[in-house]
């Protein structure tokens, strides 16, 4: 029960701070515009930039290591406070965790004449800072079972670590060892969180059954990403036979998994079907992970970013868009705009991979092209979120 000073308390912080997914959901879909941007007009050689490290390489990293924890850090931070019923972050201390964030991102753009260390200490920083915050109200109550989170955010920070190291003069490899281990890493989360939530959402927004799990392949297939996970993150993608073979038992496994879901019931809830068919392109980028390394028919950037652009992409835009209504005291529904986002994000993922590699003599026009869905994509959240992420709860409670 709310008291006359919790909510004086609520009222005396701007409501973009008053909860993990305010500032983080909105800077981050920002960024992931912006940063998109950049890209298209430093590729087109539209503008001149000397990002940290090179177009490339901050390109890659900004994409998973700047904008993923952004999203990260929202949901985690706003979804701590519904598992424990004690109050996350908010106010100054959100604002300290999304100024540690921001300044990392313009540091790693402006590329300024700092040391090397002092800027990657400030991107490390946000993620252990992000789990502390999260850990602090799940070891009061002893609720266990999340701590899951914590060792992921830890492990994002050490495949943050290796993209760093070749500045000081270690192989070059470890820098894309760390950028695909983020990458089977934010695919865990996915499947993980995917598992918690879609069956329940698909049951509500349907009003059908809620399909139960099947515990084995439950397990199996997230632990089958775990095992990719440990050969990229040890560097043993050499082992091709074995890895490719792998991918495609995780692919199946995925996908048996997720079409036990029922896809296609929900074809007339927006909020759903898109997280349904946000989570295919799993099982479709492993499988082109499992073609890459076994045939070498596509380059592992193609197979790559079918995962990256369709199901960490597709599912941040799909569970942002719910996360906002839900915890504004909004109705669950969404309208023509943010329909074409879910429509816009998975054709840049379609085009991004599987054009691609049908036509690689058009990649850079396929890349474009991909680039400006993904554009259209976090354009239209933020017209349509900016005045909710911003604005108090309709129903005046706390949040």
């Amino acid at each position: 029960m709310l008291n006359i000073t919790d909510l004086q308390q609520e009222q005396a912080i701007t409501p973009i701070l008053r909860l993990g997914f305010r500032p983080f959901f909105l800077f981050g879909s920002v960024f992931a515009l912006v940063a998109m941007s950049c890209w298209v007009l430093l590729l087109t050689g539209t503008i001149e930039l000397s990002p940290f490290n090179g177009a490339t390489w901050w390109h890659s990293h900004e994409m998973l290591f700047g904008f993923v924890p952004a999203i990260v850090a929202g949901f985690l931070l706003t979804a701590v406070q519904t598992w424990t019923s004690i109050p996350s972050i908010k106010g100054t201390k959100l604002f300290g965790l999304l100024l540690v964030w921001l300044t990392a991102r313009i540091l790693l753009l402006a590329s300024p004449n700092l040391s090397i260390a002092i800027i990657m200490a400030i991107d490390l920083a946000f993620l252990p800072l992000t789990a502390y915050f999260l850990a602090a109200p799940i070891i009061k109550i002893k609720q266990y079972r999340n701590m899951i989170f914590i060792p992921v955010l830890l492990l994002m920070t050490v495949a943050n670590a290796l993209t760093y190291l070749p500045q000081f003069g270690y192989s070059a490899s470890l820098s894309a060892q760390g950028m695909h281990s983020m990458v089977l890493l934010t695919t865990f989360l996915v499947a993980f969180l995917g598992g918690r939530v879609i069956p329940m959402f698909t049951a509500n927004g349907t009003q059908t059954p809620k399909v139960m799990p099947i515990k084995w392949l439950e397990a199996s297939s997230l632990v089958s990403l775990i095992v990719l996970l440990v050969f990229f993150l040890s560097g043993f993608t050499r082992f091709s036979v074995v890895l490719g073979c792998l991918c495609l038992i995780s692919a199946l496994l995925n996908l048996i998994r997720q079409f036990r879901w029922r896809p296609w019931v929900t074809l007339n809830a927006p909020l759903v079907w898109s997280l349904h068919f946000s989570m295919l392109f799993i099982p479709v980028g492993l499988t082109l992970l499992g073609l890459h390394f076994l045939f070498g028919l596509l380059s592992l950037s193609t197979a790559l970013h079918s995962i990256t652009v369709g199901a960490i992409g597709g599912m941040i835009v799909a569970m942002t868009s719910r996360v906002s209504l839900g915890h504004t005291g909004r109705v669950l529904e969404v309208g023509r705009t943010m329909q074409l986002a879910f429509i816009a994000i998975i054709l840049a993922a379609y085009v991004r991979s599987v054009l691609v590699a049908f036509w690689p003599q058009y990649s850079v026009e396929l890349w474009i092209l991909s680039a400006g869905l993904w554009c259209v994509t976090f354009a239209c959240f933020i017209a349509c979120y900016l005045p909710i992420l911003s604005a108090p709860r309709v129903d005046g409670r706390p949040g």
